[in-house]
């Protein structure tokens, strides 16, 4: 299956709870962290949700 790595670009002081608590379940803690997961719909759903906060690049 395939591999991506998302990494936090911007801050989560004025989020809403729900998307703070996205960020933290896919690992990221600080601006610059980056975390690799499998692909799959559940990650997905979860970038979808804070797509505004991460950047997302697929890994070999």
């Amino acid at each position: 299956m395939a591999k991506i790595k998302v990494t936090l670009v911007k801050s989560t002081i004025a989020c809403l709870d729900k998307q703070k608590k996205n960020v933290a379940a896919l690992g990221l803690t600080k601006i610059g962290t980056s975390a690799i997961h499998e692909d799959g719909p559940v990650v997905r759903g979860m970038i979808k949700v804070v797509s505004h906060l991460v950047k997302v690049e697929e890994v070999e």
